[in-house]
């Protein structure tokens, strides 16, 4: 790989990590039900598919606007990359009402899942859109962010029980810094 590829690889892992925290963190709460290997596993892996797919329609739809409109959408990616990560810490610092209805028992299979899932990676939409209209290679950005997001909501869920009152409140203010550093430097 050159340094481009590189550097791209480094900043999409980056903002994978970052948004893998929403996952991490929801999951620590999560976990605190103790769950069974086979239901961290289920959940896992339903998190990481809604972060390849939701990531995936927002670049497409990034890189069509992209194409129509031209350069004001490297713009329009910045904000909603600064917008998003602004959200992200203030819901973390407010300890939303919304991450704690997450954390329920019917979370965990059937529709409550995938509405768990859906909830946990409707964040990566955006960014999936912000990186559409930058555009990076899709194949490595959407295989990171469904790898980060399983095996992130895997750790929460099984570091659960143990330190939920620690960091769970902390994972997402740091998943959302990150993502106000990736949009200030695409303004700049």
């Amino acid at each position: 790989m050159t340094g481009v590829m590189w550097g791209e690889f480094t900043s999409l892992l980056i903002m994978a990590i970052a948004l893998g925290m929403d996952a991490f963190s929801l999951g620590l709460g999560m976990g605190m039900l103790r769950l069974t290997w086979r239901e961290i596993a289920k959940i896992s892996l339903m998190i990481g598919l809604f972060h390849v797919m939701m990531p995936l329609i927002g670049m497409v739809a990034g890189q069509y606007l992209a194409q129509a409109v031209g350069e004001v959408t490297r713009w329009i990616g910045a904000l909603l990359l600064l917008g998003l990560g602004a959200h992200m810490v203030w819901s973390s610092l407010r300890g939303d009402e919304e991450q704690a209805n997450m954390r329920g028992g019917s979370r965990t299979s059937g529709l409550g899942l995938i509405l768990f899932a859906l909830s946990v990676s409707i964040d990566s939409l955006s960014v999936g859109f912000s990186l559409g209209t930058f555009g990076v290679n899709v194949p490595i950005a959407i295989s990171l962010f469904g790898i980060c997001g399983a095996l992130m909501a895997a750790t929460g869920l099984s570091l659960g029980s143990k330190t939920s009152h620690l960091f769970g409140e902390y994972g997402e203010a740091v998943g959302g810094a990150v993502l106000i550093a990736f949009g200030i430097k695409f303004l700049l």
